[in-house]
């Protein structure tokens, strides 16, 4: 037998579930695809449908081949399936409204901004012809100042949890914040930096990987600050990071590196909020209350 409702207002909210024809999710990857970064996309679509069931999710690269579609193709795909269910639905008789609103929202695979991509992001939504929302990068947000510690824990440079009272011997003193996409990704990255030194008690500064020179130089701050163990955290998802420009950036600096944030949970979490957010649809919605 199904469980009396709790009356009032501590009633446990129900699991929202994606509206019917619902418009695609659709994550764009940049960067040059390969077995990894599909993978690693594969994984953050695969949390954002489990917070939603019967979301369609789907994923399209900047740098598309034939072996991985384009975001180009996967939106007009996308359109051209709805188009077909709509003249199905209607050949069968049903009473169906012709859909409208946009097919899909686009969702960049990236925690901060860097306008080269996002500019390459809003001209393949263009050559598309699809009615598409195109939503913000994912970050600022604490859940990536969370996903930042694991990724320095991981690599043996934080303590995984701040109460704890045993230290680790190699964690960092001072954290420098990699970011790639100019000044513009600096000053978000430097956001969450904030958050991260709250949670570490450690000093955090952001730089960017893509700016000759600029790791180096804000290393050298933090140890004319006082820190003399360092560490670089990459403030990247994975698939837009050049080979090699983080290992260079880590010697240049004389420190250590944490692993990129890749398909960490928060980053299938944050894709689906953008994307819920964009459709107005609310987390979750109480027992019994009206759903907008």
């Amino acid at each position: 037998m199904p469980r009396p409702r709790q009356p009032g207002r501590h009633r446990r909210p129900e699991p929202l579930a994606a509206p019917e024809g619902a418009p695609a999710l659709v994550l764009a990857v940049p960067g040059t695809p390969s077995a990894a970064t599909r993978s690693l996309a594969e994984e953050v679509v695969s949390i954002a449908r489990s917070e939603l069931p019967g979301l369609d999710a789907r994923i399209g690269y900047l740098d598309g081949d034939d072996e991985f579609p384009t975001l180009q193709s996967v939106l007009t795909h996308a359109a051209e399936e709805r188009t077909a269910r709509f003249e199905q639905a209607r050949a069968a008789g049903a009473d169906v409204a012709e859909p409208d609103g946009p097919v899909a929202v686009v969702v960049p695979l990236l925690a901060g901004p860097d306008n080269a991509l996002l500019r390459r992001v809003r001209q393949a939504v263009m050559e598309s012809r699809v009615a598409a929302d195109l939503t913000d990068v994912l970050g600022p947000h604490p859940l990536l100042a969370e996903a930042l510690h694991v990724r320095l824990s991981e690599a043996g440079l934080a303590r995984a949890d701040r109460a704890r009272l045993f230290t680790v011997a190699t964690a960092a003193d001072g954290i420098i914040l990699a970011s790639v996409g100019g000044e513009e990704a600096v000053q978000a990255a430097g956001i969450t930096g904030m958050l991260l030194a709250a949670r570490l008690a450690v000093p955090v500064m952001a730089a960017a990987l893509d700016v000759e020179g600029a790791i180096a130089a804000t290393a050298e701050q933090l140890r004319g600050s006082g820190s003399q163990q360092l560490a670089l955290a990459p403030y990247l998802i994975g698939p837009e990071l050049d080979a090699g420009l983080l290992d260079a950036a880590a010697k240049e600096a004389g420190c250590a590196a944490a692993e990129a944030l890749g398909p960490y949970p928060a980053i299938g979490k944050l894709a689906l909020a953008k994307y819920t957010t964009a459709l107005g649809i609310a987390p979750q919605q109480p027992q019994g209350s009206p759903t907008h």
